[in-house]
This record gives C-alpha cells, structure tokens and sequence, in this order.
C-alpha cells in the first residue's frame, strides 16, 4: 500500500508541475502498530520535552519548598517547646521554693492559712511537673517528686507543735526535692539539646535526599537532552545523505526517512523528487533518441543529395556550381560532425548519473588504464608513471575509467616527442584526491576559464594531430560532478594540471 501511495504522489507531482499547479501531498494512514515518536511532529516532540523538564524542575521547586515549610514549622515548633519546658524547669524550682517557704512558716505560725498556700503551690508543681513529664523526664523521676512532696504534706499534718526532731525529715525532703528539681533541669537541658541534634540530622538528611533527586533531574534532563540531540542529529544526516544522493545523481536509492511525521514528510517530498528527477532522465532519453532520428535521418537525404549533384547525375555542371557543391558537401559533413558530438555528449552525459557504484583501488584502476593506452603512448616515445598511496573511491569503475581514459587521451594528445605524464594519488581529510600533468603546451589563459564547456577547443590545438570535439573534458567533469567529487585545473606549470577530488570511502 506504502508504495502505490508513493508513485500515486509522484504522478500527481507531476501532473501538477506540468500545470503550473501548487503540489497539495495526501496525508497517509499511518497503522496503529507505528512507534509512538512516529506518530508526533518534530515540534510536538520538542514541547513534550520542554514540558517533561519544566514538570521535573517545577516537582523539585515545590519539594524543595514544601521541604522547607516543613522544615521551619518544625524549627519553630522544636524552639516553642524548648523555650516552654525551660521556662517550666524554672516554673518547678520556684514552686518548690515557695512549697518549702510556705512549710517552714507554717512549721512555726501553725496558721491554716500557711498550709492552704502550701497546698496550693504544691498543685501548681505538680501541674507543672505533669508538663515536664510529658516527654521530658523519665516517669520515675516525677514519682519520685511526687512522693517527696506527698511524705512533706503528710508531715505538716501531725498534731501539735513541731520540734527539731520532726523539722529534720521535713528539711531532708525538700533538700532531696531540690536535687530532683536539678536533676530535671539538667535532663530538660539534654532533651533539648538532643531534639536540636536530630533536627540537624532530619534537616541533613532531607537535603542529601533533595541534592540526590536534584542530581538525578539533572541526570534525566541532561539524558533527554543528549538522546534527543542524537536522534534529531540522526535525522538530520539521514536527509543529509538523501539530499547528497539527490546531489550526486545517486537516483536508483529510494529514500525513506523515518522519524516525526514532519520529517517523514520532508522525506516523502525527497522521494517524489527522486521519482520526478527520474522521470525527465526518461524525458531526456527520449528527447535524444527523437532528435537522433528527426536530425540524422534529413540530413543523410542531403548528403546524398549533395553527392548526386557532385556525381553530376543531374547533369553537367559549371565551375560556379561545383564550388556551391563542394560548400554544400563541407558543411553538411561539419553539420553531422557536430550532430554526432551532441549526441555523444548528451549521452554520455546521461550514463554519467547512472551510476553502478562500488568500492574501487583508484591506483590499480589507473595503472589498468594506462596498460589498455600503452601502444599511443609508447607510439610517442612518451613516460607514464603512477605515483602516490592506495586509496580507495566508491565509483562506478567504468564510467570512471573512461574519465580518466579522456584524461590521458588529451595528455597524448598534446605531449611532445619523449615527454612524461605523471598521475599522483592522496589522501586528504574526507577525501582522495588525483592529479595528472603533462608537459605539453599547456592552456592559454584565454581558455582557462572555459576549458570544461561542452564543444569549445582552445587556441593551442597539437599541429601534428586532427582537431578535436570538445566533449572529452566536459564529459569528465560531468563524471567527477555525478561522483560528488570536482575537477579543476591548477595552473603551476608550462603542461596541463587536472587535479580531481572524490568522496574517500578507505
């Protein structure tokens, strides 16, 4: 279904283009069993990451808050309750003091009045004791003040009046009471230190727990970011490679690019033009063969025509008409010469992006062309070497060998008598590169600039040799341009210097 989809799309291209029309591409159907970032758009792809990190970054801000709400509730909470169970650390031994104040007056005034107050400051510390036991002091340790105080009251209730013998058990409890009242104090002061110490600890401890989780947002974030950038940069060279086969007439590979719906796109419309670049080297084909025959075919009926009237079977001629004759005969003859040319560059030109491409050792390669021209060139006395290191091309071996053949050809061509022609060969960044020059006379500077037009011969043409067409070093560049390498000429001696470049493929 994909692919008639696909040539459906490139006959409406077509259509459209041969119309003047605006190119309208239906949106396929893509199945349910497709991956999920296939079935988003690039820029709907790029916002959901944005939101993934913004929420990631907006959970830990408000962590991070919360953390700290709860960390300040909890300090001024812990500062309340210190502050409150000092304040009654101090509260109990003042109570005590006015217990032992009130029983010491009551001891020598025997005044109920004295004993109510007794009582009453007693009730207050043991109110204020309850506090402190809350938490605070061991149970035992209230008990204990609680009996003391209790074995005091008992004791003022005797009858009669006290003497120094009853007074000592009295004084003995409250010296046993103002020891418990700081052995609280020294336990309040531990609680509270200790209480600080663990929420130090908790206050540590959540923000180790804060920095690992920011720690691994960070990891999440950057692990986002860096397979994103990967695949979006995968993406990228893939429509890279499409484009540069595209470039480099490479029109036999399909492309198909998977990714976002909008770089799925992109690649449907590479394809089509693939299958539209595709269709008019058709075109062009066919053009050629219909000009082969539309132009051949007349002007063979006026050669033969021409040649009747030299043969004079019309009859006799005269001076003036055999010079037309011969005129028309000449021309006719440059006429198909140039014909001929045109086809021959045109074709060639076509099978130069037909490419058949395969890894080739471009040394070997040139070594068998200079083997398959040994006999021209050893008919010239000339020297051909071949220099340089083994690098390797993917080419189409014939159609290069064939560029490379013209080279040498015109390197014949225009070398004197015992003359070297030097092919070297290197590896460069990225690429190979190959060099051939000659000693020969060299391009004049006039035609430096238009030596790789089709058709056009320099001014300095070898006297002992027929002029050529014109089409060799065009057709050669036509061949290095469908490889996506180029040819140029360097001007650094008195011969011609070709120095070409091609994809290195070691």
């Amino acid at each position: 279904m994909a692919a008639i989809w696909l040539i459906r799309s490139a006959s409406m291209g077509n259509r459209a283009m041969a119309q003047g029309e605006t190119l309208h591409y239906p949106t396929p159907c893509y199945p349910t069993s497709m991956p999920m970032l296939q079935r988003y758009s690039f820029r709907q792809l790029l916002v959901f990451a944005s939101l993934c990190t913004a929420v990631l970054v907006g959970g830990a801000a408000l962590r991070w808050v919360d953390l700290l709400e709860n960390l300040v509730r909890q300090s001024a909470d812990a500062s309340r309750s210190a502050v409150a169970v000092t304040l009654d650390a101090q509260l109990l031994a003042e109570q005590t003091l006015s217990m032992e104040r009130a029983a010491r007056e009551y001891l020598v005034l025997r005044d109920p009045a004295l004993a109510r107050r007794f009582t009453g400051a007693a009730n207050d510390a043991d109110a204020t004791l309850g506090r402190l036991a809350d938490g605070w002091i061991p149970p035992d340790v209230a008990d204990r003040w609680r009996g003391l105080a209790s074995s005091i009251e008992s004791l003022l209730r005797q009858p009669g009046p006290f003497t120094p013998a009853q007074e000592a058990p009295i004084t003995s409890a409250f010296g046993d009471l103002d020891g418990i009242n700081a052995t609280i104090s020294e336990q309040v002061h531990a609680g509270v230190a200790a209480r600080s110490r663990a929420l130090g600890a908790q206050l540590q401890a959540r923000r180790t727990q804060l920095e690992w989780q920011i720690l691994v947002i960070i990891a999440i974030g950057l692990g986002l970011a860096v397979s994103f950038g990967i695949w979006f940069a995968r993406l990228l060279r893939r429509m890279e490679t499409a484009v540069l086969h595209l470039g480099e007439n490479r029109l036999d590979e399909p492309v198909d690019i998977r990714g976002p719906t909008d770089i799925r796109a992109l690649g449907r419309r590479l394809e089509w033009l693939r299958l539209r670049l595709l269709e008019l080297d058709a075109d062009k084909a066919r053009f050629l063969r219909h000009v082969s025959h539309e132009l051949k075919t007349p002007l063979a009926a006026l050669r033969e025509g021409v040649s009747l009237l030299e043969d004079e079977v019309a009859g006799a001629l005269t001076g003036n008409q055999r010079e037309v004759v011969r005129i028309l005969q000449q021309n006719t003859a440059v006429l198909q010469s140039q014909i001929e040319d045109l086809l021959q560059f045109n074709a060639a030109a076509f099978a130069a992006r037909q490419l058949v491409r395969r890894r080739v050792e471009l040394a070997a390669l040139v070594q068998d062309v200079v083997a398959q021209q040994q006999l021209q060139w050893q008919a010239r006395r000339l020297r051909v070497t071949v220099d340089g290191d083994a690098v390797w091309a993917e080419v189409d071996e014939e159609k290069m060998r064939t560029a490379i053949a013209n080279l040498l050809s015109n390197a014949i061509r225009f070398s004197p008598l015992g003359a070297t022609i030097r092919f070297r060969l290197h590896r460069e960044p990225g690429r190979v590169s190959l060099d051939i020059q000659d000693e020969g006379v060299g391009i004049a500077e006039a035609d430096r600039a238009r030596i790789f037009e089709p058709f056009y011969r320099g001014e300095r043409q070898p006297g002992d040799m027929p002029r050529g067409s014109g089409v060799g070093l065009a057709i050669v560049q036509e061949t290095i341009n469908a490889h996506g390498g180029r040819i140029h000429l360097i001007e650094d001696g008195p011969g011609a210097h070709f120095h070409i470049e091609l994809p290195d493929a070691s």
